[in-house]
């Protein structure tokens, strides 16, 4: 067994857990945060991605040890003060979702690519971001537009924050 120590959320947590588990499972069963969903577990499409320390991790590929003493971020952290965080908003004003399996890995991608490449991203550089994001039900239009609008919304809130 293992102790974790890790901060999801804002908040510290604790835990003594089998060495071999994910953090997807770490997330989900022992701090019940079903949001960060298990599609594939290779890797391969997105749906599980979270923020370690700042930046988007497939929590299918790490183990919960490895996350410790580490901030982690799931999409139940990101909204704040009531309202949706301005990547959620997006995909909710521009439809980039259908079945909502991948949404919540698409917007800590998109949250991501923000904090990576700036505010002002084009459509083909949104798209191959997202290359190791998978949706089985749209056809990303709506997805690359709701990252293009939620972009240009976090940069408005970059601007302030730097004034």
């Amino acid at each position: 067994m293992a102790k974790v120590e890790i901060t999801v959320n804002g908040k510290a947590t604790s835990a003594n857990v089998e060495d071999r588990t994910l953090l997807v499972d770490y997330l989900r069963e022992t701090r019940n945060l079903t949001g960060t969903h298990v599609g594939c577990d290779t890797s391969q499409c997105g749906a599980c991605v979270v923020h370690v320390d700042g930046k988007a991790v497939k929590s299918c590929t790490m183990l919960a040890a490895q996350a410790s003493g580490s901030d982690v971020k799931t999409i139940e952290g990101v909204a704040g003060n009531g309202a949706l965080h301005p990547m959620q908003e997006a995909f909710h004003q521009n439809h980039g979702l259908q079945c909502g399996f991948c949404t919540p890995g698409m917007i800590m991608a998109g949250i991501d690519m923000v904090n990576r490449l700036g505010p002002k991203l084009d459509e083909a550089t949104i798209r191959a971001e997202l290359e190791g994001n998978i949706c089985r039900c749209t056809g990303y239009h709506n997805i690359v537009k709701s990252i293009a609008a939620g972009a240009k919304e976090m940069g408005k809130g970059m601007k302030k924050a730097a004034q």
